[in-house]
């Protein structure tokens, strides 16, 4: 099976950090250069990466940062790290993958132990390549474990882009024989389902049908979806899934019309009790009123953007993580020794 173009959007160099801008992606390649750790968090609150895309800019953001503090003493340069990882974990607050990745290189500096120089840049690389692969396996468990649930011939409802997450899912259901389709909303403003998610299940051979994000309902509604399968940005240890704006009206269509909902997360948030411990982003409510960058409504009108919203646990069938599926009542035993 293809491995798809969005597999490796984000790649270290020798001097700058490329991300493949997924607001142009599938009609243009273009990439985004960053040089410097301050050019990585802009780049992720502008939209440039979306969904894991953040988490490997995170990462090697951070490597950016430690070439940039290789010159100062070791407590300085340790504390240039700090503020370069707050900048990155400010730069979208609700997924707690920025939070991930920075400590994934902070991790391996301080094992090192004291250093400075090309010493805390090989420690900072080696991080953030241990915090890449480390990603990429727990990814590849959840897709193995969502495959497991899903029946050969599952009709697939999804929301929004779930990255690695989706790639791998299909991936581990191919292996195990099993066909597979999927409808997938457009996702506004930025149509990242569209763009990205349609896009991607069609490199990698999968049958897909697009419909508009007012669709949802109907589509659950006629019967023509077995399963509503959405990545989570965060899910709380009491079993709330915090997503893209729309995922919770699709939780509630499937409640009401039998289908069961699965929301994938590598594991519940630790740090996230309950849903009120979760920052929601609001963007500028003008992204509404744009699409693709063209104006849909006339200056006479304002936007309200809440970039994520939450699902109550009692609208979730099933949380899938890489050690495999909870009920959301039950997910924080994730956290429990074995």
């Amino acid at each position: 099976m293809t491995r798809p173009t969005l597999d490796e959007s984000v790649v270290l160099h020798d001097d700058a950090v490329a991300i493949l801008d997924r607001r142009r992606f599938p009609f243009e390649r273009v990439w985004v250069r960053c040089a410097t750790v301050d050019e990585v968090a802009v780049a992720i609150t502008d939209m440039v990466t979306q969904s894991s895309g953040p988490y490997f800019a995170a990462l090697y953001g951070m490597v950016l940062a430690a070439r940039d503090a290789a010159h100062l003493s070791a407590v300085d340069a340790r504390a240039a790290l700090d503020k370069a990882g707050d900048l990155l974990v400010a730069s979208r607050s609700t997924n707690n993958h920025l939070r991930k990745a920075v400590n994934a290189v902070l991790a391996e500096v301080d094992a090192t132990g004291q250093v400075t120089g090309n010493e805390l840049v090989d420690a900072a690389t080696r991080g953030a390549a241990n915090g890449d692969e480390t990603y990429r396996a727990k990814s590849r468990a959840l897709g193995e474990h969502s495959a497991k649930l899903l029946p050969d011939g599952a009709r697939v409802l999804t929301h929004c882009w779930a990255d690695a997450y989706l790639i791998e899912t299909v991936a581990a259901a191919g292996r195990l024989g099993k066909d597979i389709s999927f409808f997938c909303t457009e996702t506004r403003p930025y149509l990242q389902g569209a763009r990205l998610t349609a896009e991607t299940l069609a490199e990698m051979g999968v049958d897909t049908t697009l419909i508009t994000d007012g669709m949802g309902a109907s589509v659950l509604q006629s019967g023509a979806v077995d399963v509503l399968l959405t990545a989570a940005d965060r899910v709380t240890l009491d079993g709330h899934v915090v997503n893209k704006i729309g995922t919770l009206g699709l939780a509630v269509a499937a409640h009401a019309f039998g289908v069961p909902f699965l929301a994938q997360v590598q594991a519940p948030d630790p740090a996230a009790p309950t849903a009120a411990d979760v920052p929601i982003e609001y963007r500028d409510g003008a992204e509404v009123l744009h699409t693709l960058g063209v104006r849909t409504a006339s200056d006479k009108v304002r936007g309200h953007y809440p970039a994520f919203d939450v699902t109550p646990p009692r609208f979730v069938t099933t949380i899938v993580t890489d050690r495999g599926p909870f009920a959301p009542d039950a997910v924080a035993r994730y956290h429990q020794p074995a």
